[in-house]
Parts: C-alpha cells; sequence; structure tokens
C-alpha cells in the first residue's frame, strides 16, 4: 500500500512540475515575442485603440485616439504617443499633447517615443516617471527609446506632421507645457524630464524663434540639489541665452558660489561661455 501510495505521489508531484515550468515557458515566451516582434506589438496597439474608440462617447476630429491612430499608421513600428507621469497613484495619466489653435488652423504639439531599431522594443512604463530616469545609465536591456517634440497640423481631420525635434533624453519623462519667455513673449514649449540622480529635472525648451510652423531652438535647463541653470537675455537678440550656476559642495552646506553667462553664437551655432569662449554647448 506504501509503495503504491509513493508511486502515485511521484506521479502527481511530477505532473505538478512539468505543468509549472510549461506555464512559465509560455508566459516567458509569449512576453519575449511582444518586446521582439513588431508585428504582435502593433497588433496588441491596434486591439487597444479599437477598444478605447469604442468605449469613447463624443469624438472630435484629430483627437488624441486620433492621434494615437496618426502615430500607429506613419511611424516605424515600436513608437508610441507618451503619457503625462502620474500625478498620483491612482490617478489615470493623460496623452502627451498640447492643442493650439492659430487662425483657422489647429496645431497638436506631441511627445512622441521611437524604439531603437535592432534592439528590443520599449515600452512606456519604462521610460516615462521619478524612477525612470535612471535608465539613462543602462537603457538596453529594456530598449533604447528616442523621444521627440512633434508639431502636427490637424486639415479636415486629416494629420500633417509639420516638423519633428529630438529631444536628447531616454527616459524619465514628466510631462510638456506651454510657456512664453518673460524677455519678449516668444512662445516656447517645456518638455520637463525627472533627474533622480541629481535629485531634480531637466527641461528641453523649444523656442519658436522663427514662428511656429518653423523648426523651433532648443535650450536646455535644470535644477536639483548642486546644479542650476536659467534662462536668461543678455544681446537683445531672438536667441535665448542662459546663467550657468557654479556650486560649493561643502559637508555642512550646499550654495551657489557664482552664475557664468552662456550666450548663442548664431554663426557657430553654440552656446559659448562669455569667460571661456573654447567652452561650448550645442543647446
Amino acid at each position: 500500500m506504501k509503495k503504491n501510495f509513493s508511486i502515485i505521489f511521484l506521479f502527481a508531484l511530477s505532473t505538478l512540475f512539468f505543468s509549472c515550468e510549461h506555464k512559465t515557458t509560455v508566459e516567458h515566451s509569449t512576453t519575449g515575442d511582444v518586446a521582439t516582434s513588431p508585428k504582435t506589438d502593433a497588433d496588441i496597439q491596434r486591439y487597444n485603440l479599437q477598444v478605447k474608440q469604442q468605449q469613447s462617447g463624443s469624438r472630435t476630429p484629430c483627437d488624441t485616439l486620433s492621434v494615437i491612430e496618426y502615430v500607429l499608421n506613419n511611424y516605424p513600428k515600436g513608437s508610441y504617443l507618451v503619457n503625462f507621469d502620474k500625478t498620483f497613484t491612482f490617478n489615470v495619466p493623460k496623452p502627451a499633447v498640447i492643442y493650439l489653435n492659430s487662425g483657422s488652423n489647429t496645431y497638436v504639439f506631441a511627445v512622441i517615443a521611437k524604439s531603437k531599431p535592432g534592439e528590443r522594443l520599449i515600452e512606456t512604463k519604462n521610460i516615462v516617471g521619478y524612477d525612470q530616469s535612471f535608465i539613462n545609465l543602462d537603457s538596453t536591456h529594456l530598449g533604447t527609446a528616442f523621444f521627440y517634440l512633434t508639431l502636427l497640423r490637424c486639415d479636415n481631420g486629416t494629420f500633417t506632421k509639420i516638423w519633428e525635434a529630438p529631444i536628447p533624453a531616454h527616459g524619465g519623462f514628466n510631462y510638456l507645457v506651454m510657456d512664453k519667455w518673460a524677455y519678449n513673449g516668444t512662445p516656447y514649449v517645456k518638455v520637463d524630464f525627472h533627474y533622480a540622480r541629481g535629485i531634480g529635472h531637466i527641461d528641453y525648451n523649444y523656442f519658436f524663434v522663427d514662428g511656429l510652423t518653423n523648426p523651433p531652438h532648443l535650450l536646455m535647463t535644470y535644477k536639483g540639489i548642486d546644479f542650476q541653470r536659467t534662462i536668461a537675455n543678455f544681446n537683445n537678440d531672438k536667441f535665448p541665452d542662459y546663467y550657468e550656476y557654479l556650486y560649493y559642495d561643502l559637508p555642512n552646506r550646499i550654495y551657489a558660489a557664482d552664475s557664468i553667462p552662456f550666450i548663442w553664437d548664431v554663426k557657430d551655432s553654440v552656446y559659448v561661455n562669455t569667460r571661456n569662449h573654447r567652452q561650448t554647448r550645442p543647446y
């Protein structure tokens, strides 16, 4: 009797082990297929979009769902309209878009992330938020994201891409907002990224120095516990300049000891340190 019971027990245990192992393999395979198969990912995106379209109430031309559909139909596979970071733990994140009416035209600013070709596809949950700013250290394991600020124009329910400006960051997206330069009222879009390593944030500011429909001018600003850069005006031209602050990090306190002006050099298309002209910055 004991012998029969042992045989039955061993058979049941081996069956359970095989079932668990098989289940794990299938789940891993499924996840791997989505991460490495652009077609599978696109099929999932289309299904999710269809569900949202069916569940939505009244629609308007060129609404957010239309932006998502435009990206899905016109961008390389593995591209996504990004969401804002969550303000609270349980709130629903909003898509990273800004609608602007100018004359008879409707424009849409959108933050779009593309996957690096040849790597696994990115997931938006890995590139948005405070903790996700660490992905800049080594993003290849989860796929490398390339962010773009894009301007779309709505023409009778159809989108036309006006320009696309790269955002030099790979993770930690927070939000975007439209603002005006205090000096002369030039409008610009600020794209904010978390910077967890410095306990701060980085802003990529796109100034429309030549009008809305021309590619913008990029100026990076930031603020953290021991670093800061702020927008300034030194030579009264249309391009913004900036102050770079020099911090002293002492055992008992951290403070800004000096501020260094950088001016935009139109000829060389770089920012130049006014105290050391050999030191330049691209944005």
